[in-house]
């Protein structure tokens, strides 16, 4: 830091410029300290009364410069501050991250130091620069358009060919091979071999996936009106009555697939209910009423959810005592055939008890006190596992029991209640035996939650379905699950939805928890639109000012509401995108264009919707044309773009042409037809094709009309209009017309040479051999039938001679000596 004295002497200022330079230029801070410089010496103004009173006439000095100001103190420090600042020769750019940078984005590009000559003096605020902003842009408008052949910059021209992309179908287009981030690739990257693999999305055989999509999708869409938005595009609004209930009346009731438990139970816990009370009945009865209602129902379906495992253990344990069959059969809720099952074993005070399940809390409190008796006079140890857990459970204890400390023979461990059984038996534990009646289902879920992840192990953790239950053939699940991948199961998750109402659809919507695949987005689709854009009940995270009720309001909502879409949320579009891309692969176009329907922004609903039209081209044949446009009401000027870019795929650039015109893509028809069918027409003379392929854009404005695709009408029309009057001039037998030809005859004269002139810029592919041909014809033509009528209008028009081959210059160069001899013959 760089100290320096200043004066304050009415006779100038403290130093001058000179003296900064000089002292700028000695000192290097990287060298040498700066030198000392001599401090001002004291002004000897000061009063006689401040030394009589003993006061330091330094102190003296600093205080009536600080606070009683001179006028000449006050022009000199302005003076001061209007002074030129020195030049420092310290780069302020050293720590700047990249080449173009701007002070906005804190790099520091002003070289300039703000300074004040006293504190009196604000400083301005720094004015606000906003950053860069940056906005995708579509492809037509990307500044590679056109260059892709630019082989001078490697990095354009084959930027796009060694990026990873998705094919029709979902087929993989890749170099090198297919890999985990952690694994090692047996071929490398830097080859030229493209690869196309189809990466299988779903877990099984697609055939079968095939079916169960559509199954749904169509009871979907019988529920889904496809009407016009705002701006004009098709948007799939499903109704109120889309429930979990409409979806499992398509499963059978003796169908215990996991897809069926998935919506019985979202009707357990979801759908709308009728309390069946009368009006003048309060909020917290009704309330109450409510909770009560949704705990029955779920007590219904996990007893039937859980049948089957009952009955597949009592099958596998055939020779079991009574005990262990009684103690399975209240795993399962079935407390009638549990007492049976210990009347016709002669247990009859047992059975007793059994009946009076779930009993109040004396009868739990009773049971509980005859375990400890036998527990504190060692006599559990005498009394097998099966028949103190059945015990345990009427006690409403469903966790560890505790056992008797006795030595030898009269020794009992402790026993864990739901040892062996699966996450849905132990989670009925709670809800049946473990918490009161009057206890909710958030109670019933918080103390199972709770248990399993305390007991390490002791408890069976919710796992998915094919978890528990794994496939036979392992060929049909083709994904390797991690081993720190541990997703819960959908139906846990389902539970959990209803319990806590923190909690969204984006944790709960994991495709591991439905499905072996990680990228099957079958399920977690639908739910996401019943649970979401029908009931009401829950939506994903990101979605603002959803304004979603829970509870009983949702349920109360009037049905003939139609639920409208508030706010914007990119999972969901992001869902729909991946369940369509699921669908493509297995060849279900209306079925994808469908999901894509229910993407909620316009703009990104058609990209999406096109885009699949474009990669599903070959497959759009008349019946599925019929099935787009009048089932899914997509515009059929949507799917003839689709059908006009495969057609100019695969070489018929007329049938692109007019699938173009079709779709009112003019301009893309106008195009086509400028560069890839007019020089045809032209080489082969065929004027009237020429008047039928621009014909058709008069009426529509398209871009650069008046220099491209007019220039052919026009060249049509000079052809026609100097071949007549030829004819007419030859008729007459006379070199000089009427008026009316007259002027026309002076407008093709001038006309022609300017369309000659432009004709280059038209057809300007250099590299097109069709484009040098079209232009030599259609000059050669223009030039010589008017030499015929006028023949010196081509010497006398400023045409270039480039765009005249070397017959016509020879001929020009004959016509320009004939009018120099004819004026030298009229100037003599």
């Amino acid at each position: 830091m760089r100290f320096r004295a200043y004066s304050t002497d009415s006779e100038g200022e403290l130093s001058s410029d000179d003296d900064a330079k000089r002292v700028d230029d000695e000192f290097d801070p990287a060298v040498k300290s700066p030198p000392l410089t001599q401090r001002a010496p004291v002004n000897l103004t000061i009063t006689s009364w401040a030394r009589d009173r003993g006061i330091e006439p330094q102190k003296m000095h600093v205080m009536q410069a600080a606070l009683f100001r001179q006028p000449e103190e006050e022009a000199a420090m302005k003076a001061a501050s209007q002074a030129p600042q020195p030049r420092r020769k310290a780069s302020v750019f050293a720590g700047l991250s990249r080449k173009h940078s701007r002070d906005s984005e804190g790099e520091g590009l002003r070289t300039e130091l703000r300074q004040r000559a006293s504190f009196a003096q604000d400083l301005e605020p720094t004015p606000y620069r906003p950053t860069r902003k940056y906005a995708r842009v579509e492809s037509s408008a990307s500044a590679v358009t056109g260059t892709e052949g630019a082989f001078v910059d490697a990095g354009l021209a084959f930027g796009r060919s060694f990026r990873v992309g998705w094919g029709p179908g979902g087929t993989l287009v890749h170099l090198g091979t297919l890999c985990s981030p952690h694994s090692t690739p047996g071929n490398s990257a830097n080859s030229s071999i493209l690869r196309k693999t189809v990466v299988p999305l779903v877990a099984g055989l697609p055939a079968q996936a095939g079916e169960h999509a559509s199954k749904l999708l169509s009871h979907h869409l019988s529920s889904s009106p496809i009407e016009a938005d705002e701006d004009g595009v098709p948007f799939a609004n499903p109704s109120r009555g889309l429930t979990f209930s409409s979806f499992a009346a398509l499963f059978p009731i003796t169908d215990r697939s996991f897809e069926a438990c998935l919506f019985r139970l979202g009707r357990a816990l979801f759908d709308p209910i009728d309390l069946r009370l009368a009006e003048p009945i309060g909020v917290d009865i009704r309330n109450r009423v409510y909770a009560l209602r949704r705990k029955a129902a779920l007590s219904s379906w996990l007893q039937t959810a859980v049948a089957a495992s009952v009955d597949a253990d009592l099958r596998e344990n055939p020779g079991a005592d009574w005990a262990f069959t009684a103690f399975t059969l209240l795993s399962g809720n079935q407390a009638e055939k549990a007492c049976e099952i210990a009347m016709d074993s002669g247990n009859v005070k047992l059975a007793t008890l059994i009946s009076q399940y779930p009993g109040d809390d004396v009868f739990r409190d009773d049971v509980r006190t005859q375990l400890n008796v036998w527990r504190d006079w060692n006599i559990d140890a005498h009394i097998s596992e099966s028949t103190r857990r059945i015990y345990a459970l009427l006690g409403g204890i469903v966790d560890n029991l505790e056992g008797s400390k006795g030595v030898g023979l009269e020794q009992c461990p402790d026993l864990s209640v739901p040892k062996g059984l699966n996450w849905k038996r132990a989670f009925g534990l709670h809800l049946w035996y473990g918490e009161p009646l009057e206890s909710t289902v958030a109670d019933v879920f918080q103390a199972y939650e709770q248990h399993w992840r305390n007991t390490h192990g002791e408890v069976a953790s919710p796992v998915p379905w094919y978890v528990e239950q794994p496939d036979r053939d392992t060929g049909l699940v083709p994904w390797k699950q991690a081993s720190s991948a541990n997703p819960p199961d959908a139906l846990y998750s389902l539970i959990r939805l209803y319990a806590d109402p923190a909690c969204s659809l984006s944790t709960v919507l994991t495709p591991l928890s439905f499905n072996a695949s990680p990228a099957d987005y079958r399920l977690p689709w639908h739910l996401y639109v019943i649970m979401s854009r029908c009931l009401r009940v829950r939506d994903f995270a990101d979605r603002g000012n959803t304004g979603i009720a829970m509870g009983e309001d949702a349920v109360d909502a009037s049905e003939d509401d139609e639920p409208s879409v508030e706010g914007h949320s990119p999972s969901a579009d992001l869902l729909a995108n991946s369940y369509a891309l699921q669908l493509e692969q297995q060849g279900l176009i209306q079925e994808a264009a469908f999901v894509l329907l229910h993407i909620e922004g316009s703009a990104g609903r058609v990209k999406a919707i096109k885009e699949l039209l474009g990669r599903s081209a070959a497959l759009l044949d008349d019946w599925m044309t019929r099935g787009l446009v009048g089932s899914l009401k997509l515009p059929l000027a949507w799917i003839n773009e689709a059908k006009a870019m495969y057609a100019l795929d695969c070489g018929d650039v007329y049938g692109a042409y007019e699938l173009y015109l079709s779709a009112s893509l003019y301009n893309a028809a106008h195009d086509l037809a400028v560069l890839q069918l007019a020089p045809d027409a032209v080489i082969r003379d065929d004027l009237e094709l020429l008047r039928s392929l621009f014909g058709k854009f008069l009426d529509h404005p398209v871009d650069d009309w008046h220099v491209r695709g007019k220039v052919f009408l026009d060249y049509v029309q000079a052809m026609t209009r100097l071949e007549e009057l030829r004819d007419y001039l030859e008729e007459l037998n006379t070199a000089v017309p009427d008026a009316a030809e007259a002027a026309e005859l002076d407008h093709l004269a001038r006309f022609v040479p300017k369309l000659i002139s432009i004709l280059p810029d038209v057809l300007h592919d250099q590299s097109d051999v069709r484009h040098k041909a079209a232009v030599a014809e259609m000059t050669t033509q223009l030039t010589t039938r008017l030499d015929r009528v006028r023949p010196l209008a081509i010497h006398q028009s400023p045409v270039r001679n480039t765009a005249l081959n070397d017959g016509l210059r020879l001929h020009n160069i004959r016509t320009a000596a004939y009018e120099r001899f004819l004026r030298t013959i009229e100037a003599a």
